[in-house]
């Protein structure tokens, strides 16, 4: 069945795998994606929605690089939402609900319609290792299937274990069994391994909710998209969610069963997501708190399914049950099925270079949950990274690495892979340090060149940037060079309340008053002569925007980049030996050794080491 050798097998089919095959498949590598069930590609496990807080620009980002996760996000969104546009730009996040059953046919459509891609159902349950490199995978029935790299993306699945109450039962999600057998090899290989957890609500019968007690939760008036292609448009009707919250008697009732609750009677030993909480264990840490938001999202267009977002619980389904009749709008609640916890294996990611290969194995990449990640985007990322790099070292060619001030996928890789994680790592815009250039607006700017060397971003996609690009900068300058006199400027800076002008000024400089927008400068003589002359449309008339009230801010950052790449650029021996330098603290070489950091900029980055290391180990390298 298998008689030719693969450039890249992809091992699980989620977020993680599907972006991975996709990846690798379009970079010209014979890929094959392996899966216990293609009726289950790129499933939604969890919640109905892709993007939010620091995930949406992820997701821009992946789509910026050639993955597919926001061109399926705009096709299957039921409501786009731009959270946080009450603050700056760098922390607005695009957000879609989305129809599941349409997300996971359209992905699967997707990846059939990708040359160099095969698909086989059956578990992959050992690795074939020779010399120190993986030359392929073992599946259950026996096969054996040779390939030049092997991509692992098993999700929650390696010795998944669900827990409802004082129940539990194999299984790496519902309904679908766990798998077995990779897990014990790694351990055999030399991996070190861990467990950890996480949890998912009721699904319940929207027929059965009263919606008129909660308060409504509408789309954007004028929704976006994730793409930035012209492919997908943005949506033209949205179906709205709705919050209601719990109250001291749900808590109460919640609380009967907690003697029942594997949480807290040690059955479950494993960490879950510090920012993801059960219900039970909100209401045991927040004492204090009365209530707790919940957000009823619908499961798509059609279905009557739906989720209860903030009620994830792995408490007795009749416990479940009660307690959400009692939550206002859910007196006469039905269930599809009730929440559950599940535990499951990862492998700390320190063990991991920068390309998600791994240290021990050559040829051998991790992603997603098996890195001890949590979330659809964090996963999808790190697919899409491990089979870019996966189909290059087949090709011979250079790695790709994104630095900290090029990308969110760049800050996750490198703190997965430099700091570890003991707890489900989710992405954050507190984690990177640069989320002033991080912006959702310019993933295009930032990745789109690379994806098109990579050889993965389109010809037309790479125009349609370098257009956008170009004639934001234009007029950017335009506003630079033009001026404007009191007669014209000073009316529109007194209906904002704004100091008038005494003389003529330029118009950047006004522009960049806190409290003026584009409509304002719109007004001046001009300006919208200058827009319909260069045909600009909203986007780039964003990007302009931004580009002149956060001038300030994104030269600083840029500048402090810059001064970190002069530490990125100071290499480190392979394997170095940092025993013998015993001015460096104890701490600091146990990790430095484990880690095996490539240049000092990453050294510095490691927890446990030290400024004063840091000098010590320049001193040494002769620097």
């Amino acid at each position: 069945m298998f008689s030719e050798i693969y450039d890249v097998i992809v091992v699980g089919a989620g977020h993680a795998g599907s972006e991975a095959a996709a990846s690798a498949a379009n970079m010209g590598s014979k890929t094959l994606l392996v899966t216990m069930n293609l009726q289950n590609i790129a499933q939604m496990s969890c919640n109905p929605a892709m993007g939010g807080i620091a995930k949406g620009q992820i997701v821009r980002e992946i789509d910026a690089l050639g993955g597919y996760s926001g061109l399926v996000s705009d096709t299957s969104a039921i409501q786009f939402k731009m959270l946080n546009k009450s603050k700056g730009p760098a922390m607005w996040s695009p957000r879609v609900q989305s129809d599941r059953m349409m997300f996971a046919d359209h992905w699967r459509l997707r990846l059939e319609g990708t040359p160099n891609l095969d698909f086989y159902q059956e578990m992959v349950a050992g690795l074939i290792v020779e010399g120190g490199a993986v030359v392929g995978v073992k599946t259950a029935l026996g096969l054996k299937i040779k390939g030049k790299s092997v991509i692992l993306t098993n999700g929650t699945f390696l010795n998944g274990l669900i827990h409802i109450g004082d129940k539990n039962f194999g299984g790496g999600r519902s309904g679908e069994r766990a798998s077995t057998g990779i897990t014990e090899e790694l351990i055999q290989l030399g991996f070190e391994s861990g467990r950890m957890k996480t949890g998912t609500p009721p699904r319940v019968d929207g027929r059965s909710l009263d919606y008129s007690k909660m308060a409504e939760q509408p789309g954007d008036v004028k929704p976006s998209k994730f793409s930035y292609l012209d492919d997908t448009k943005p949506l033209t009707k949205q179906r709205s969610c709705y919050m209601t919250y719990t109250s001291p008697e749900v808590h109460e009732l919640l609380k009967e069963g907690f003697d029942r609750s594997p949480m807290f009677n040690g059955r479950i030993q494993s960490v879950g997501p510090r920012y993801c909480p059960s219900i039970e264990d909100k209401i045991n840490r927040f004492a204090d708190k009365d209530r707790h938001q919940l957000f009823v999202e619908p499961e798509g267009w059609k279905t009557c399914e739906v989720y209860v977002n903030g009620f994830s619980t792995s408490l007795p389904e009749d416990v479940q049950f009660k307690a959400l009749r009692s939550v206002v709008g859910f007196e006469k609640v039905k269930f599809f099925r009730p929440g559950y916890a599940i535990e499951y294996d990862y492998f700390p990611p320190t063990q991991l270079k920068h390309t998600l290969e791994t240290k021990l194995v050559e040829g051998l990449y991790f992603a997603g949950q098996i890195n001890g990640t949590t979330g659809y985007e964090e996963a999808a990322s790190q697919g899409l990274m491990a089979g870019i790099n996966a189909a290059l070292k087949v090709q011979e060619k250079e790695p790709f690495i994104l630095k900290r001030d090029e990308a969110y996928i760049g800050v996750l890789v490198d703190d997965l892979i430099t700091k570890g994680t003991e707890e489900p790592y989710r992405m954050f815009t507190s984690r990177a340090e640069y989320r002033t250039l991080l912006r959702q607006d310019n993933a295009d700017f930032r990745l789109t060149q690379k994806s098109f060397d990579l050889g993965l971003a389109s010809e037309k996609r790479l125009r349609k940037m370098d257009e956008k690009k170009e004639k934001s900068l234009s007029f950017v300058d335009y506003l630079h060079d033009t001026s404007v006199t009191p007669e014209f400027s000073n009316p529109v800076l007194e209906a904002k309340d704004s100091a008038p002008m005494k003389q003529s000024d330029k118009i950047f400089k006004i522009f960049s008053r806190p409290n003026i927008t584009m409509e304002d400068v719109m007004e001046f003589p001009g300006v919208n002569q200058f827009i319909s002359e260069n045909e600009l449309n909203e986007e780039m008339l964003e990007q302009t925007e931004i580009q002149v009230k956060y001038a300030g801010y994104i030269n600083k950052e840029k500048n402090n980049a810059d001064k970190l790449h002069r530490l990125e650029d100071i290499k480190i021996p392979q394997n170095y030996d940092y025993s013998n330098i015993k001015s460096m603290s104890f701490e600091a070489r146990e990790k430095l050794n484990k880690i095996q950091p490539v240049t000092i900029s990453q050294a510095s980055r490691i927890s446990g080491v030290s400024p004063s290391d840091i000098s010590v180990l320049l001193v040494y390298m002769g620097r």
